[in-house]
């Protein structure tokens, strides 16, 4: 094929998920890379975009925890505009695929959620499927999500969930409260089914993941603590190599040291914001179930101080992954791309800079982790 039909991306540092290549040029033909080559090697007739110096180009990130952005929020938007206008504002800062999550509502909700995106995820390749955060979750453990809709699900939701449908379905779930055999039906129909929101015991998380849960969301936030004589959710999630885990890492939600020491572990962690509708958007309150929830010190927090998601970004999880928790810039932006990708399956597609690969690259300076570009499919989007 004529090389009119291909364009190129340079920069001095391509970080391709495995290795940094020096003065390189990434090949994009259509939706999809075709070569990673030297800059030098790169056709003079093919366009290329040069990056100004010591920049870098890596793998977009995957956010599988977005509860909304630019303003709206999915629980009170969940249509196909809603879920577009998340995932354009989140696109500034590195994002370049997402599950737009959907916390704990009415079965109503839940269906109008599934459905926008099911007709969104054709249409607009930075939409990988869904995140529904509940509502089977612990009441003991509701963090802010609203008591009169945590409830045990139904052979109904099970049905629903297990549905073929296009993109990943991801299940937030109290493992201890599923009635048998749920997690199970879930699983073996595809759906990435993770424990959150949980009081469940070390040896009921452990049968959990002997029937099909691998994912542990936002470790260590609203789930039982470990022990000594209860070791927990979270000892049983660190201990595996099998598990995923999410973590927010904006200094508030979890000590440092703490996700210094599940880094040590066992299990693979992939960054998440847990974002809600300021981040990429221009107000610092919103409505969350009919109440105010207000950002202060770069945090969102309802009027009795509970924390209500974040207004976290993919670029400053990075940053601050590095910062805080002395990570190498390549593990933090794996973290952010690689490993997500391949929690959902789509490490085939997704999480690499490689042939064959969908072009979903993100540009940023590597000092503070300014997001220069970001393409999607092969497309520059606006940043």
């Amino acid at each position: 094929m004529s090389t009119a039909t291909r364009h190129a991306i340079a920069a001095d540092y391509v970080f391709d998920s495995a290795v940094v290549h020096r003065n390189a040029a990434v090949v994009i033909e259509g939706a999809f890379i075709v070569a990673i080559a030297p800059r030098e090697e790169v056709a003079v007739a093919m366009p290329l975009r040069a990056l100004p110096d010591g920049a870098w180009l890596a793998p977009g990130f995957i956010d599988v925890q977005v509860n909304g952005g630019g303003d709206v929020l999915f629980n009170d938007m969940p249509t196909v505009e809603g879920i577009r206008a998340i995932a354009a504002a989140h696109r500034k800062f590195g994002t370049t695929a997402l599950l737009p999550t959907l916390i704990t509502d009415s079965p109503e909700k839940m269906r109008a959620a599934i459905a926008a995106v099911q007709d969104v995820v054709d249409v607009d390749p930075s939409v990988l499927g869904i995140h529904l955060e509940g509502p089977f979750l612990s009441p003991e453990r509701p963090g802010v999500h609203e008591q009169r809709y945590i409830r045990v699900p139904a052979a109904e939701d099970g049905a629903l969930l297990a549905a073929p449908r296009r993109g990943a379905t991801v299940v937030t779930l109290a493992p201890e409260r599923m009635p048998q055999g749920f997690i199970g039906q879930l699983a073996r129909a595809g759906v990435r089914v993770c424990l959150g929101h949980s009081m469940a015991t070390y040896a009921e998380t452990r049968a959990a993941m002997a029937e099909g849960l691998t994912g542990f969301t936002h470790l260590f936030n609203a789930m039982r603590p470990m022990s000594s004589r209860e070791p927990g959710p979270i000892a049983a999630a660190l201990e595996s190599p099998d598990a995923w885990f999410g973590m927010i890492v904006d200094g508030a939600h979890v000590d440092p040291a703490m996700l210094r020491l599940a880094l040590r572990g066992a299990a693979r962690p992939m960054l998440v914001t847990d974002a809600m509708p300021p981040v990429g958007g221009s107000r610092t309150t919103f409505a969350l179930y009919g109440g105010r929830i207000t950002v202060r010190d770069g945090r969102c927090v309802r009027d009795d101080g509970v924390l209500a998601g974040s207004a976290l970004n993919m670029a400053a999880a990075v940053r601050n992954c590095v910062q805080l928790l002395g990570v190498h810039l390549e593990d933090a932006l794996r973290f952010a791309s690689a490993h997500p990708a391949r929690f959902l399956g789509l490490d085939h597609m997704l999480g690499r800079l490689a042939l064959g690969y969908r072009a979903d690259l993100v540009a940023f300076d590597p000092i503070g982790l300014e997001v220069r570009d970001t393409w999607v499919a092969g497309r520059a989007t606006a940043v």
